[in-house]
């Protein structure tokens, strides 16, 4: 086996991103000429823009021969399960619910994954009807439908949760799903709404090809509980279907099945989360103040991430930069009529004039009425407020926003700034969605992240309103050990409709460990 030697430089960017370039240095780094080595396999790129230049470390791998066959590898076969014994019924087609589909065919599971919504190549069309027309499809739009809220979001595949999983694996599927192989080699990898589709499709084509069943327009509208044993669903169509385990992978925005485990006493609980505004930059003074050069050249589009600690009436809370979109777009997120609800996103190449960010502050426990709502109450919240940003926008999908700088002069804003947010924006006092507490947590935060990005907390900015979205305010409790609900047996919450993901690469793990639990109990 040929043994590589190991490289790391730090480059220039027009160096680092030129193929020819880059490949000379980093043989140079090896004491090698063109020509010495069979292969260099690019293993990390980030970027260090803590100098006056900023510059790209590079890590690598010179083969001297031959790089070994399964230096990509190892790609996935998957058993055929058509007539497999066991079945399992996976609720939700995003990230969780394929990821766990895949890894049950690889367990010798047959999985039926039901979607509320369309296939992603459908479900476009309600998409141009959010953000032309205004229409939310409930069971289909930017949260719900085929690959789930992932679907149409930057791709950002970043994790900190690598405890949970093998983030390597998840990475490897997805190129082997179509993905660019980038995403293997970049510090903070991203695929790319533009490119998630086809993606999205290739994972549910595997399922298919090996037995597997998906099923778009079913939404789920009752358990099939007895005895605390959860043996399968009732579709909206009034269809029952059983299977010897459910994994439940809704997602954070599918309140109707918190309602639904509530009324038939399944236990679920009140959580944290975090809720505020999205900001939006000209894309150009982000590049500037991050980089310190007037052009970024061949440099990504320049992201951020900022954290500030707050005080008002003697609770502490972070207020925080969360999804951070470079080069890309504000869109609309509801789920139901009469709500406002804002998300980011990003093409692949990031090549949008704009940046945004979801600024939020933390939402603790003490932070809402449990007494009148209960393990709901931060459901409600989040209801409250969207609803209140759609009634003082027009009741329209029109987003209630604020120029920055006004904000926190606590100044309307005669005009507003041109946005990325296909369906326009309404010049609002943004604490008449938010009330005193939000907005004066989030003043706070924005002050000091205009201490440390110049330009960054001024009229050439804007808020619109309201991210809300973060997380799920809801945890579906489960065992530590068998990942099965402590009272009901047979169900599997999984990913962040149930309070254990956040992101693309942590719920596909948490996918892939359901369905490794699933395949324990059912094997017993």
């Amino acid at each position: 086996m040929t043994t590589p030697q190991e490289v790391e430089v730090l480059l220039p960017a027009e160096v680092a991103y030129h193929e020819y370039a880059r490949y000379r240095a980093l043989l140079q780094a090896a004491g090698l000429q063109p020509g010495e080595a069979d292969f260099v396999h690019l293993r990390k790129r980030s970027i260090d823009a803590r100098g006056r230049q900023p510059l790209v470390r590079l890590r690598a791998a010179i083969y001297p021969g031959p790089p070994p066959a399964d230096l990509f590898g190892p790609w996935f076969t998957y058993p055929d399960v058509s007539r497999a014994r066991r079945s399992v019924l996976i609720v939700g087609a995003g990230p969780a619910g394929l990821f766990a589909a895949l890894r049950c065919i690889e367990l010798g599971l047959k999985p039926v994954v039901l979607e509320r919504g369309k296939d992603v190549r459908t479900r476009r069309r309600d998409l141009a009807a959010l953000n032309k027309d205004h229409i939310v499809n409930p069971d289909s739009n930017y949260c719900f439908g085929e690959g789930g809220a992932g679907t149409y979001s930057d791709g950002k595949l970043y994790t900190r949760s690598t405890k949970r999983g093998d983030v390597q694996r998840i990475l490897r599927l997805l190129v082997q799903h179509g993905a660019t192989p980038d995403i293997l080699v970049d510090a903070h990898p991203h695929i790319g709404t533009n490119k998630l589709p086809s993606v999205v499709g290739a994972l549910r084509d595997s399922v298919l090809a090996a037995g597997g069943e998906v099923r778009f327009d079913t939404r789920v509208d009752d358990l099939v509980l007895a005895e605390n044993h959860l043996r399968g669903v009732i579709t909206a169509a009034g269809e029952e279907l059983t299977a010897d385990a459910v994994i439940l992978a809704t997602g954070h925005s599918a309140r109707d099945i918190y309602e639904l485990l509530h009324r038939r006493g399944v236990l679920i609980e009140a959580k944290p989360f975090a809720l505020g505004v999205r900001v939006e930059h000209p894309q150009q003074l982000i590049d500037q103040a991050q980089y310190r050069m007037r052009e970024r050249g061949p440099l990504p589009a320049a992201s951020y991430a900022l954290v500030h600690q707050t005080q008002w009436q003697g609770r502490q809370r972070g207020v925080f930069s969360f999804c951070m979109c470079p080069g890309g777009f504000i869109v609309p997120a509801a789920t139901a009529p009469g709500e406002v609800v804002v998300n980011g996103m990003s093409p692949s190449r990031r090549d949008s004039r704009f940046a945004n960010s979801g600024i939020v502050t933390a939402i603790e426990l003490e932070d809402m009425d449990l007494r009148q709502h209960g393990v709901l109450a931060g459901l409600r919240l989040q209801q409250q407020i969207e609803q209140q940003a759609c009634q003082v926008a027009g009741n329209t999908q029109l987003a209630p926003a604020q120029l920055l700088g006004d904000f926190l002069k606590k100044k309307s804003s005669g005009a507003l700034l041109e946005t990325s947010y296909q369906p326009g924006l309404v010049s609002v006092p943004m604490d008449e969605v938010l009330g005193a507490g939000l907005s004066e947590r989030l003043r706070q935060g924005f002050r000091n992240f205009g201490q440390k990005i110049p330009g960054y907390a001024t009229n050439a900015a804007q808020i619109v309103g309201v991210e809300s979205r973060t997380s799920s305010p809801v945890r579906i409790p489960r065992d530590r050990d068998t990942l099965q609900h402590p009272e009901v047996r047979g169900l599997f919450p999984c990913g962040e409709g149930a309070g254990y993901a956040g992101g693309i690469v942590s719920a596909a793990m948490d996918g892939e460990r359901c369905a490794e639990a699933a395949f324990a109990a059912v094997s017993c």
